[in-house]
Order: C-alpha cells, then sequence, then structure tokens
C-alpha cells in the first residue's frame, strides 16, 4: 500500500465517519419524534485484491441499519383515538389528496408506520400528527358488519334505536312453587271459573288471556315471578315487561296417560301493575321439563310474535332459553334467574370511544350502550428492518421486507398511549464522541501522508 492509497483510506473514513455523524445527528433531533426508530450505523471493510502475503486495509463503507424491531417506551397521553403498538407490526396508514373535483381521495399505496398518536380530524376520519390516515375496517355500530374498508372514519351521527328482538333467559324454576294458593293446590294453577276460554291447567290451551279482576288475582296467588325487564319497541319507546311462571301440570302417570312437569309463562299487559288490575297473557307454549331438563320448546328457543304491554306493540321476540332453563327443587320455591338481557336500546348519541388490546375501536352512546365502531389493521414482516424509511415516519414495503401479514398475532394495541422514540440520547452521544476521535484520527492520517509526500519531494530536490 504506497501513500497516496493511505490518502484514499483515510479519505473513505472520512465519509464513512461523516456518515455516522449524519446518523448521531438524526437519532437526537428524533429524540422526542413519536414512533420514530433510530438508525445505527454499521461499517463494512473493503479489502483490495492482493496476493495473501501482501493484503492491505483497503478503505472503509458505512451503511444504515434500522432497529424497528427495538421498542420504544409507551406514554400514557390520555386521548382515547391515541394507541400503540406493545410487540411488532406496523399500522397501516395512507396519504389524502384532493380529487379533480375537490372532493376527499386517499392513495391506492399502503405505507407502514409505528406513529399512534391518531385524532379524529373534522370529517371524522383518524390522522395521526404526520398527517397519515390510518385504515381498517369502519364497522356498522347496529349490526356488527364491515361498513367499508380504508381509511378509519369514526361517525358522530345519532345511533338509530333498535327493537327488541331477542331476550336470553336462564333460570332455574323449582320442582314445588311456594304461591299463596301453594297448600289449597298443591302449587299448581287452578281452573278459572269465571273466564272458561282462559284455562290453561292442562298446559296445552296456550296463548289466552286471563282478564284483570278476580281471575288474574287468582293467576297471582297461584304462580311466582317471572323475568322482568326493559325491552323497547321499533321507535326506541322503553317498555317494562313483567312476567309470572305457573305451574299447571305435576310429572305422573304411564303409558298414554303420562304427564309431565309443565309450566307456562304470563306477561302483564300494563308496565306498573298493581295487584290484579292488569290482564296476563299467556305467551303461547307450555314448558316442559322431564328430570329437571326443559324438553319442550324444542331447541331452547321460543318465538313470540308480538306482545302489548301499556297498548303498545312489542315484536315479534324470540326467546332464547339455550343458556339453560331447568326445574330442580328449590328450598325459597322461587325462580333463580342466572342470565336476562335483551337486545334491544334506545337511539343515542356519541359519548367517547375507546381503543380495545385486540385493535377494535369501541363507541359508548347515550343510551349506555358499548358497540363496536371498527377494527384497526396492522400489518407484521419476516424482515421488519427490510422496510425502506418514507417522510413523516412511514415506511415502505421492498423486496427484502417481505409482503405484509395482516394481524396481531402476539402484538397488542395499548389505547391512549403512544409509542415514544426509542433513541437513547446518551448512548447517542457516546456514539458521538468515539465517532469524533475517529475522524479526527483520519485527518491525522491524511497530514501524516502529506507529511510523507513533501518528505520524498524535498530527497529527489
Amino acid at each position: 500500500m504506497d501513500i497516496f492509497s493511505a490518502l484514499q483510506t483515510a479519505v473513505s473514513g472520512l465519509r464513512a465517519q461523516a456518515f455516522s455523524l449524519d446518523n448521531i445527528s438524526g437519532n437526537i433531533a428524533n429524540s422526542q419524534t413519536t414512533g420514530y426508530k433510530r438508525i445505527d450505523t454499521t461499517f463494512v471493510d473493503m479489502i483490495a485484491e492482493r496476493d495473501t502475503k501482501h493484503q492491505v486495509a483497503g478503505t472503509v463503507a458505512a451503511y444504515s441499519e434500522l432497529t424497528n424491531t427495538i421498542q420504544g417506551n409507551l406514554r400514557d397521553t390520555g386521548v382515547s383515538t391515541n394507541m400503540a403498538l406493545n410487540g411488532n407490526g406496523f399500522f397501516v396508514v395512507q396519504k389524502k389528496s384532493v380529487d379533480s373535483g375537490g372532493g376527499t381521495a386517499f392513495s391506492a399505496t399502503n405505507l407502514y408506520t409505528r406513529r399512534g398518536d391518531f385524532a379524529p380530524d373534522k370529517d371524522g376520519y383518524l390522522v395521526n400528527g404526520a398527517g397519515s390516515y390510518l385504515t381498517g375496517a369502519s364497522l356498522d355500530p347496529a349490526t356488527g358488519q364491515t361498513a367499508s374498508t380504508g381509511p378509519i372514519q369514526i361517525s358522530n351521527d345519532l345511533l338509530p334505536a333498535k327493537a327488541t328482538g331477542t331476550i336470553t333467559y336462564s333460570a332455574n324454576l323449582p320442582r314445588t312453587p311456594t304461591t299463596t294458593g301453594a297448600k289449597a293446590n298443591g302449587g299448581l294453577l287452578p281452573a278459572f271459573a269465571s273466564d272458561r276460554d282462559a284455562r290453561v291447567t292442562d298446559g296445552n290451551e296456550t296463548g289466552k288471556t286471563v282478564a284483570a279482576g278476580d281471575d288474574a288475582q287468582a293467576l297471582i296467588d297461584n304462580s311466582i315471578a317471572g323475568p322482568a325487564l326493559t325491552v323497547y319497541d321499533a321507535s326506541g319507546a322503553p317498555v317494562s315487561l313483567q312476567t309470572r311462571w305457573a305451574k299447571v301440570a305435576n310429572a305422573g302417570g304411564t303409558g298414554d296417560t303420562a304427564t309431565k312437569d309443565t309450566w307456562n309463562l304470563f306477561y302483564a299487559d300494563k308496565s306498573s301493575v298493581s295487584g290484579n288490575q292488569s290482564s296476563w297473557t299467556n305467551v303461547g307454549q307450555a314448558f316442559q321439563f322431564t328430570n329437571g331438563q326443559l324438553t319442550a320448546p324444542a331447541g331452547g328457543t321460543l318465538a313470540i310474535e308480538s306482545l302489548t304491554v301499556d297498548d303498545v306493540p312489542v315484536g315479534p321476540l324470540t326467546l332464547d332459553l339455550s343458556g339453560g332453563l331447568t326445574q330442580y327443587a328449590s328450598s325459597s320455591g322461587t325462580v333463580s334467574t342466572n342470565t336476562l338481557k335483551q337486545n334491544g336500546y334506545a337511539s343515542g348519541s356519541l359519548n367517547a370511544v375507546d381503543v380495545g388490546e385486540n385493535g377494535v375501536i369501541s363507541g359508548t352512546y347515550s343510551n349506555g350502550k358499548t358497540l363496536e365502531l371498527a377494527r384497526i389493521e396492522v400489518a407484521q414482516f419476516i424482515n421488519p428492518d427490510g422496510l425502506k424509511p418514507d417522510s413523516l415516519g412511514n415506511y415502505q414495503q421492498t423486496t427484502s421486507s417481505g409482503e405484509p401479514l395482516t394481524g396481531l398475532r402476539d402484538t397488542t394495541v395499548v389505547g391512549a398511549n403512544v409509542e415514544q422514540s426509542n433513541t437513547d440520547v446518551a448512548s447517542e452521544f457516546s456514539k458521538m464522541i468515539v465517532t469524533q476521535q475517529a475522524y479526527s484520527a483520519n485527518t491525522r492520517v491524511m497530514s501524516t501522508a502529506q507529511s510523507m509526500i513533501s518528505d520524498l519531494i524535498n530527497v529527489i530536490r
């Protein structure tokens, strides 16, 4: 290696250390940038091809080394639409533009970022501080079905009312109900003397109405309280539904004359039940049990075409008993309710949003309902450090990164948080000192080589 080669090597060293300082300065400058991933520098020696006994150091080249797999600290922001990824992966974002007609348009190319300081813009789209729009699936809150895919838009529209369509109910009915008339009738509902058409004692004459008055009082005295809940009609108006269970037959007999434990369910035609002032209607089904297990209705569901409370029609309804309706001995002689809920609600306005660990954005409405509004899209790569850095904290897919793999896998989404830069300022200062010393050493090589050349020239003179 001659003096001139030493000069070239020193120059390559200056370039490499300057490149390293460039990365260090960028890391320090972005130490407070949300979701920033520092860029390290790796050096590679460039050996000149020589005989094995005459190898020389040659020159050096510097390359950037991404740190996309190194997690930054999470910081609580208190902003509900902010989110951070705890683990591998990137938010999928798009850029916004304006089309020829002045409308909103988005780029067809996906970009990837760890910057999760998303907040709704004036149109409800979730955009981060760098102007990138979060993509995923926007859901219809009323049905839970996907309404659209692409940039996520959180609508502030009024949530329409939903009529009750299903009542989910599970409970245990006592084998012997404790009623006012239990001693006289063995806990069974007697025939109604004043209204023969309303007889339900055999469990088969269902759908009949017990008129207010003496017969209503007889029903109350010989039945036990059933499920009571608020349901909603098509306009979202709440209706208080009161019910009673009446046992109409005990198991017994054999062959064709065998009977099963049989119950009837009645509902009141008034939401505010006062003694015998309300009429009661049989829902139209004999609930039969064998050895404590429900055998009818088949499938554990009952379709109720309609019911009317306070002159307000509600229905059609499905009474879902698949969770378990049983009849086992009970010391209290009353109904033990395990599950009682319905799927209707009044209209409501959006009060708040929340981001779950599974990437689902939920909205809480003024009517008390919490419904899913969107599912964010998260992409992972086999080689995340193979992505190409783009401006504004975004990355582009490359052949080195591989195809994006959608899904969270071992990653969780942390709402109301952002990921901080993974730059360690103290470490960067240490690297800067080493870089400065290496740069100065290369300049000394150049000055020494210059001095040697001068000495050589002086010899010739």
